[in-house]
């Protein structure tokens, strides 16, 4: 209770596995170098806090299994699911003393992707559900759903994109 999570990363998505659900199927995968875990300074071994005072744990993660399916692609606006699965490390135990280093993580969501140019974008994700937990590695498995929009610029690599 009580925990926040900020992240900030680079994904990469390539059009892999053609069309599915009238939708281009694309591989996802996602770097996040710099993460920041607000959570209380004390938490029972079930991750309950007891007290009010809170700490900023600093971690990193990647996922490296992922896709998305885009809609109405090379037009204007293209509205996308996206499901992503990796790890978050973080330097100590974190959402309770008998949690783990590391954790499973798992992020769902759906947004809009509209042009600016032919090569640069803005990535708008409308709703996301952001999960990682130690999926019982360690006797107890305290977890954190974050439910969350984000913002990003992308920019179309490899060869000159049509408009």
């Amino acid at each position: 209770y009580g925990s926040k999570l900020y992240t900030t990363g680079v994904e990469y998505d390539r059009h892999s596995w053609g069309r599915l659900l009238w939708a281009r199927a694309d591989y996802v995968a996602e770097v996040l170098p710099v993460i920041l875990l607000s959570e209380p300074a004390k938490l029972d071994s079930y991750g309950n806090p007891l007290t009010k005072q809170k700490q900023i744990v600093p971690g990193v993660g990647f996922s490296p299994i992922g896709i998305r399916f885009l809609w109405f692609d090379k037009r204007r606006f293209e509205p996308y699911y996206t499901l992503k699965g990796g790890m978050l490390f973080f330097p100590r135990k974190v959402l309770s003393p008998d949690g783990s280093y590391g954790d499973l993580s798992m992020e769902m969501g759906i947004g809009l992707q509209a042009r600016l140019t032919p090569r640069i974008g803005l990535h708008l994700g409308l709703f996301n559900d952001f999960h990682f937990s130690d999926a019982f590695i360690v006797q107890r498995n305290p977890g954190l759903d974050v439910m969350n929009s984000n913002l990003g610029l992308t920019y179309q690599l490899g060869h000159r994109p049509t408009q």
